[in-house]
């Protein structure tokens, strides 16, 4: 009897410290990361600046909780213990203190580092740190860590994430772990008890279609990462998401390529990490981020991804099951000049196998809801017409009528 209450206990014990924390990020995560905009010139003040305007511009309220730090908050050394120290020049009242500062405002923490033995930008990597770096992060009362993938060669991903979840679950904090592994070992395959969002590409860039030449490598627009995204919705779900990286909008991009970045990252279920600079970012910016109807499709419940189910004369047409026999339809316009097209809802019905939803239009009516006018346009018992902009989308919510 105790051989077997030991053996019992010894597999509760080996359970909960085999995978990573669970309950957290049942929906995909909502922030704001330092990375696109500020790169390494990060401070204190910025910070709390950040964190200030993340309340008052209503992105709180919308939902965005993470205010993350990126590479560069730490110093160049390890101290005598092998401690992380946080650089004093940028934090003078060390982490602790913005980390207190970002609560108060009634938000969540986060910070970075990499898998390498040094970060992307040459920082003090945690390779051979990681439990150390855990209690780090967990002594900060830091609530997300993101995990970057430079200057690991002769490292194995799924080793090297696998201990860091291990580590991080380890210290009883609970701490989204975000894989920014690119994509590179097929991450969806084998992370979903290891971190709570992967990467599944390479950098984004503020371009909406091609990509960027970054000198040793190329950074991916918008179009080429939805591309890229096709064959994975069936990985991703309530605590593991597919990640395809953060947000450019207010980066550069036209309004219309915004609000089609935007919604795009809403319809693949993907984390809306934001990326620009929100003290001084547009109202145009700032309606498309907070856009509450949007961030609903991002943020249902049921954690299912959308997928492309029609394209004709560069429209592309995408479908995501929501709950309460929802669907949200989002019309992706790829090319550089406006396109009409036309959705015949009783063509045929439309079934998901993934989700087991299906969209009968025959059989149920529903009403339709512009995401982005906010105004209903009829019911789907009429053919839906209309004319999507240039590097545009038409989002609609169809809302099951009882």
């Amino acid at each position: 009897m105790k051989k077997i209450t030991f053996i019992l206990l010894f597999a509760s014990f080996s359970h909960a410290y085999s995978q990573k924390t669970q309950g957290l990020a049942l929906t995909p995560p909502l922030g704001w990361n330092s990375w696109n905009t500020f790169q390494t010139n990060i401070n204190e003040q910025l910070v709390k600046d950040i964190a200030d305007v993340m309340v008052s511009s209503g992105m709180k309220d919308a939902g965005y909780e993470y205010l993350v730090l990126d590479d560069g908050w730490m110093a160049m050394e390890r101290d005598k213990n092998g401690n992380l120290v946080a650089d004093p020049k940028k934090f003078p009242h060390g982490i602790k203190a913005v980390a207190d500062y970002v609560h108060s405002k009634g938000l969540k923490f986060g910070l970075y580092n990499c898998a390498g033995t040094k970060t992307c930008a040459g920082y003090p990597g945690t390779r051979g740190y990681e439990y150390q770096d855990a209690r780090y992060y967990a002594a900060h009362d830091v609530d997300y860590l993101k995990f970057d993938w430079c200057n690991t060669e002769g490292i194995n991903a799924k080793e090297a994430y696998t201990t860091m979840s291990k580590a991080l679950a380890t210290t009883g904090r609970p701490i989204v772990f975000s894989m920014c592994e690119w994509g590179q070992n097929k991450p969806w395959e084998w992370a979903e008890n290891v971190g709570h969002l992967w990467r599944t590409t390479g950098d984004i860039s503020n371009i909406f279609a091609g990509t960027k030449d970054m000198g040793t490598w190329h950074a991916l627009g918008v179009l080429k990462i939805i591309d890229l995204q096709k064959g994975l919705r069936k990985y991703a779900g309530p605590g593991h998401w597919n990640d395809p990286d953060m947000l450019e909008v207010g980066n550069g991009l036209t309004e219309a390529e915004n609000r089609a970045h935007f919604s795009m990252w809403c319809m693949l279920a993907a984390p809306l990490i934001a990326g620009n600079d929100l003290r001084n970012m547009s109202t145009e910016t700032k309606n498309i981020l907070i856009n509450k109807d949007a961030i609903a499709v991002d943020q249902d419940k049921m954690g299912i991804e959308g997928f492309a189910y029609a394209e004709k004369d560069s429209v592309e047409t995408w479908l995501k099951p929501l709950q309460n026999g929802d669907w949200a339809v989002c019309f992706l316009n790829r090319s550089t000049h406006p396109v009409s097209f036309e959705m015949n809802w009783k063509e045929k019905p439309i079934f998901d196998s993934l989700s087991k939803a299906s969209l009968d239009a025959e059989k149920n009516s529903y009403q339709i809801f512009n995401i982005w006018s906010k105004k209903t346009e009829g019911t789907t018992n009429h053919t839906f017409k209309a004319t999507v902009g240039a590097h545009d989308v038409v989002m609609l919510r169809l809302k099951k009528e009882n």
